[in-house]
Order: C-alpha cells, then sequence, then structure tokens
C-alpha cells in the first residue's frame, strides 16, 4: 500500500478548492448585491400589479400610456428617479 501522496493530484486538489471557493463568493456577492437593490424598493400603493415579483400601476404594458406622468417621457426616471430600464432593459 503505498502511502506517499503524488504531489501533483495535491496541487491540482488544491487549485481547484481555490477555485470553487472564488467562485461560491462571487455567486453570494452577486445574489446580496441584487437583493439590497430589491430592499430598496418602495413602490407607491397604486402600484398593485406584481410582475416578477416587482410591483407595477395597472397599464404597465402600455407604458407610453400609463408610466409617463411619473417616469418620464423616455421612462428614464422622471419625477420618481426609478428607470423602468433598471429592470426591463431594453423591452421598453
Amino acid at each position: 500500500m503505498n502511502l506517499l501522496i503524488n504531489p501533483k493530484n495535491r496541487i491540482s486538489d488544491l487549485t481547484i478548492g481555490i477555485i470553487l471557493t472564488i467562485l461560491l463568493l462571487f455567486v453570494l456577492i452577486v445574489s446580496c448585491e441584487k437583493e439590497n437593490e430589491m430592499s430598496n424598493y418602495n413602490p407607491p400603493a397604486d402600484h398593485s400589479v406584481s410582475k416578477d415579483g416587482i410591483m407595477h400601476k395597472s397599464g404597465l404594458n402600455q407604458p407610453l400610456d400609463n408610466c409617463v406622468s411619473c417616469h418620464g417621457t423616455d421612462l428614464k426616471g422622471g419625477n420618481t428617479g426609478v428607470s423602468c430600464f433598471e429592470c426591463h432593459g431594453k423591452k421598453w
């Protein structure tokens, strides 16, 4: 029975462990950032329609008719400072 450990295997095991640890930390940091962003989200009471966990005002499928009064004519924030593009990307 050979009790000696092959140094090449030990180095590659250590490298894999380090890489996995870094990836895990990255995933945790990214998920926490998104959670923190959403914890600051405080929509007005008339935003009663939930879409993917985010509250919207009724008529959300026609944003140029229903959202511009608060989010601006370009939907980039208006007087609320909240851009529709933060969640919807290029959809609008």
